[in-house]
């Protein structure tokens, strides 16, 4: 879940500065000077929507380190770090992609994810809930299941998709704020420029709010599909055994609380806490994922 959250927080975010920094340099008020222009507004909205789509990938595995303070492992400290490091390293080896960078965040939270701009530039996170309350049979299921989100490309693809949807979210709040103010303009001297008054910056900006969560609809049911696909890769890489224990164990941690202690209510990154089916959700009910993995064959 929290590889898929930073994502789409971080694409808003940028996308929104993107807006701003257009609206500061007069290039909406160019665009709408003279009535739109649909095919100049079009690949406007491709390279804005683009371009915040790919910033926000290539600061992915950056944010990440830092949002959840994430001690990467050089030198292992221990024998717990040491064999986290070595595991994601045979996982990598065997799916045939460069071992990601590892690495171990405080939290109460039995969390594991994925995150990066490319197979080469990938970074795999642990919770220290999860080293302290899965096996290591468990623990290497949720290993191969994110070395396997890494090896799809994941990332990649949803930044592609993200891409697309922000292409429309720019054009479409841009058609709207410029229907509205030409609406608010009515009675106004008809000699005075079109486009950039005060309802096209305000409806345009709220516009791509409202569609930017919107699209993360469809961003999510990308993501709930893709989990299925790195849970068949989990299975490849160690056998479906241990992906289906690490499930059931969350399903039992999820029936506590979803945490190992009291300071959190969130549950892990293999299962949003909300119902089933929900739109908003990252991840499939882990019953569905269970039920897919044994329908696998040995």
């Amino acid at each position: 879940m929290k590889r898929v959250f930073l994502f789409v927080l971080t694409n808003i975010a940028v996308l929104l500065v993107l807006g701003i920094v257009t609206h500061v340099l007069g290039v909406d008020r160019w665009l709408t000077m003279r009535g739109i222009n649909y095919g100049m507004l079009m690949a406007f909205s491709a390279v804005v929507g683009f371009t915040g789509s790919f910033i926000s990938l290539a600061i992915s595995k950056w944010m990440a380190i830092r949002a959840y303070d994430i001690q990467i492992i050089g030198s292992p400290a221990n024998s717990d770090e040491a064999w986290l490091s070595n595991t994601v390293g045979e996982l990598a080896q065997k799916a045939r992609i460069p071992k990601p960078e590892v690495g171990i965040y405080e939290s109460p939270e039995v969390n594991a994810f994925a995150t990066g701009a490319s197979q080469r530039h990938s970074l795999v996170a642990v919770s220290s809930a999860m080293l302290g309350g899965m096996r290591k049979e468990e623990i290497e299921g949720v290993l191969a299941h994110e070395i396997s989100h890494v090896a799809n490309g994941d990332m990649v693809t949803m930044a592609l998709l993200q891409g697309v949807l922000n292409t429309f979210v720019v054009f479409l709040s841009r058609v709207i704020g410029f229907v509205i103010d030409q609406a608010m303009r009515r009675g106004d001297d008809e000699r005075q420029p079109m486009g950039g008054g005060i309802g096209y910056y305000i409806a345009s900006f709220l516009c791509q709010i409202v569609f930017s969560v919107l699209a993360s609809l469809i961003v999510m049911s990308f993501s709930r599909q893709r989990e299925f696909r790195a849970d068949a890769g989990a299975a490849a890489l160690k056998g479906k055994q241990p992906m289906i224990g690490a499930l059931q164990r969350l399903q039992q941690i999820s029936e506590h609380g979803g945490v190992l202690d009291e300071r959190s209510a969130a549950v892990s990154a293999f299962k949003i806490n909300n119902r089933a089916g929900s739109l908003f959700a990252s991840h499939p009910p882990l019953e569905a994922r269970i039920a897919a993995l044994e329908k696998l064959p040995s």
